[in-house]
């Protein structure tokens, strides 16, 4: 097989095989805000898919990730032909190791491309549901939010071996047992002022 068709194949497979998909529609779900018709929430989320599509670049914004992919794709079937050319010239081999490094590179090349394409299509989903979603709420419209636990957590009673939380006051003496600290307006425990050492 001619070693230009191979990497004209090559560069094909690997651009039809790994292509960055623009998103159609959001992947996420809002609902209709109160006293909103169903009417009036279907106009809303068409005009936010369309404001959502301008917002990551139209229905073309795919193209430099899936141009970046094919060239990827090329590069590496042509290294592997390259490398399969001077491992098989030694052995007078170079044609089918050319032939050899191109499928290889390929192979990789196309594994490549195919995950950069499809980190490049869930970004851009991403990016989408998130410009979807903020026009629909300025919309009046109802979006899914995230929630976080507010106010505090019901502690467990200190058992042993445990530490109370901070800033708990001491735990009071039993009844009839003096206190382990003076009580407050005490003077101190110094001896007064002219009393020799001991």
């Amino acid at each position: 097989m001619n070693i230009r068709l191979t990497l004209a194949l090559v560069g094909a497979t690997a651009f039809l095989g790994a292509c960055a998909t623009v998103p159609t529609g959001p992947a996420v779900q809002a609902m209709p805000g109160s006293g909103k018709s169903f009417e009036a929430f279907q106009r809303d989320a068409a005009e936010c898919q369309q404001w959502a599509q301008a917002a990551i670049g139209g229905p073309n914004a795919a193209q430099y990730a899936n141009d970046r992919a094919a060239a990827g794709a090329v590069a590496s079937s042509a290294v592997g032909a390259g490398t399969g050319a001077i491992l098989g010239t030694p052995s007078n081999y170079g044609g089918q190791g050319a032939a050899i490094g191109a499928g290889v590179g390929l192979l990789f090349g196309a594994i490549n491309a195919a995950n950069a394409s499809s980190a490049a299509s869930w970004q851009m989903q991403r990016q989408y549901d998130g410009a979807y979603l903020q026009c629909m709420y300025a919309h009046g419209n109802q979006v899914p939010m995230r929630v976080s636990a507010r106010g505090t957590q019901p502690m467990a009673p200190a058992g042993p071996g445990m530490y109370p939380p901070p800033n708990t006051p001491p735990p009071y003496p039993p009844p009839g047992t003096p206190p382990p600290y003076p009580p407050p307006g005490t003077p101190p425990p110094y001896p007064p002022p002219g009393t020799p050492p001991p």
